[in-house]
């Protein structure tokens, strides 16, 4: 009896000498495998600009990062890819990476799609110089070899002369525009991405124009054709009541208004006009009413010979739907109010009481 209780000791103290070390080493692979996935390779501020090509899974990825000293090794990336399920959607591009990030913030980066984007912003009622000088100032993100550098998209010099430039085969809305005319007015207002691969400004433009093409549906289209009217006679009144008025329903009154000067033959006298030749801000003198310039609509009958800026959706949509009204002027307070009058006494009447 003694012997086989000797046996039966001797077996179990064998089994949990076993079995300790199993845990051990389920717990030390546990702390590596941990370490792998949490621990960054470098504590190093250092940035790089990585790459990821369309077709490239996330083995290739892996392989690559470790290659350029980002990760400890492919194998916890690939495991942590898979685990997570993400190398499902692993997402070509231009990253900014570190060796100071984990594999865990890594392949979430990868599979969140965190690219290196560039955004340009076209604020609605900006014309082409305003927008030349932006893209000027404005340095952007591109890819250099292994590198990320910062550089304007353009010169204004060269982006206005690439707006002078004949889209009409591509885009037919254009084709009424004078041949002599700019894309003023044209280069529809909204955010657009820029790739870090090196791009033309011309592909701005064209996005733009695409946009534009897209907003001006074909039942806003039908409506113009309906009214007699040509695509560059709605967009040159829309710029006019970007630059002039806030609201919708208010733009609607002043299209109106617009409209019933023109066909009466009266003058627009739209103030925008006149800042438009000047390059001010702020009001306008009676001085800069009596300039010499086709675009002056305070001495010259009619719109003028172009867009003045890039009218937003809701401005051409005004210009298109016109409300009528027994207005025949307005202003705009200092707040942006708008303040309507039937007749150039009235007019009078309130220019001396809101803008004196």
């Amino acid at each position: 009896m003694v012997e086989v209780v000797a046996l039966l000791v001797l077996w179990y103290s064998k089994k949990m000498r076993y079995r300790n070390w199993i845990i051990g080493l389920c717990a030390a692979l546990a702390l590596l495998f941990l370490w792998g996935i949490f621990v960054p390779r470098s504590f190093s501020s250092s940035q790089v600009i990585y790459t990821a090509q369309k077709g490239e899974g996330y083995h290739d990825v892996a392989t690559d990062l470790q290659r350029k000293g980002i990760i400890h090794s492919r194998y916890f990336f690939d495991a942590y890819a898979i685990m997570t399920d993400s190398f499902r959607h692993l997402q070509a591009g231009s990253y900014l990476l570190s060796p100071s990030m984990s594999v865990a913030e890594l392949v979430y980066r990868f599979s969140a799609g965190q690219v290196v984007k560039n955004t340009v912003t076209i604020v609605p009622g900006w014309d082409l110089q305003d927008l030349g000088t932006y893209l000027e100032n404005n340095p952007l993100y591109f890819v250099s070899g292994n590198t990320l550098v910062q550089e304007p998209l353009t010169t204004k010099a060269n982006f206005l002369a690439l707006a002078k430039q004949d889209y009409s085969a591509k885009f037919s809305f254009l084709v009424d525009k004078p041949k002599k005319a700019s894309l003023e007015g044209y280069v529809f207002p909204d955010t657009y991405e820029i790739s870090t691969v090196q791009q033309s400004p011309e592909d701005l433009i064209i996005a733009a124009l695409d946009n534009f093409d897209k907003k001006l549906t074909p039942q806003l289209r039908q409506e113009i054709t309906a009214q007699h009217k040509t695509i560059f006679q709605v967009i040159t009144a829309a710029s006019l009541l970007e630059k002039e008025v806030n609201t919708l329903a208010d733009k609607k009154i002043v299209s109106g208004i617009l409209w019933k000067r023109l066909q009466v033959g009266m003058p627009l006298q739209v103030d925008a006009t006149i800042s438009y030749i000047t390059g001010k801000r702020g009001k306008v003198s009676v001085a800069d009413t009596h300039l010499a310039s086709p675009y002056n609509t305070y001495l010259h009958v009619g719109f003028p010979p172009g867009p003045i800026c890039s009218p937003g959706l809701d401005s051409i949509v005004a210009a298109i739907e016109p409300e009528a009204s027994d207005y025949w002027y307005y202003l705009s307070t200092s707040d942006g109010t708008t303040i309507f009058s039937k007749t150039a006494e009235e007019h009078a009447a309130n220019v001396s009481k809101y803008l004196k």
